[in-house]
C-alpha cells in the first residue's frame, strides 16, 4: 500500500499537497515523494517515457491530472501498455483527478502526474 497523502486543492497553475504548495507540473510517487520538475517530451502528449521515474516506484494506479481544461492527452495505446505491466491509467481533468487520487490514497499504491495549467 502507499503512504496516505491528500491533495488539498488545485487550480490553474497551483496544487497543494499535504500543506505544501507547488506551481509546476509534478509527479506524486506512492511512497509520498513529489517531483515538481516533471516535463513531457511533447508538451500536451503523455508517453510511457514521460513517466519513467514514476513507473520505477511500482504504482498500481496512475492518476493523470490532464490540466484544468483536460488538454494533456495520453498517447494512443498508453493505457494498454501500462495495463500489461499491471498498472491502471486514469486520465481526468484536474478537479476530478484530485478527487480520485484522494479516494485511492492509502488504499492502493497510487501515483499521480499533474499538469497544472491548460
Amino acid at each position: 500500500m502507499s503512504r496516505s497523502m491528500k491533495i488539498e486543492t488545485s487550480s490553474f497553475g497551483l496544487i497543494v499537497i499535504d500543506g505544501k504548495t507547488y506551481h509546476s507540473d509534478l509527479t506524486i510517487h506512492p511512497d509520498g515523494r513529489v517531483d515538481d520538475s516533471w516535463w513531457r517530451k511533447s508538451g500536451h502528449r503523455l508517453s510511457l517515457e514521460d513517466m519513467g521515474g514514476l513507473l520505477e516506484s511500482a504504482p498500481e494506479v496512475i492518476i493523470v491530472g490532464t490540466g484544468v481544461n483536460g488538454l494533456l492527452k495520453p498517447l494512443p495505446g498508453l493505457a494498454g501498455m501500462l495495463a500489461e505491466k499491471g498498472i491502471e491509467l486514469v486520465p481526468l481533468p484536474n478537479q476530478e483527478a484530485v478527487a480520485r487520487f484522494n479516494e485511492l490514497s492509502g488504499v492502493k499504491r497510487v501515483g499521480g502526474c499533474f499538469h497544472l495549467t491548460c
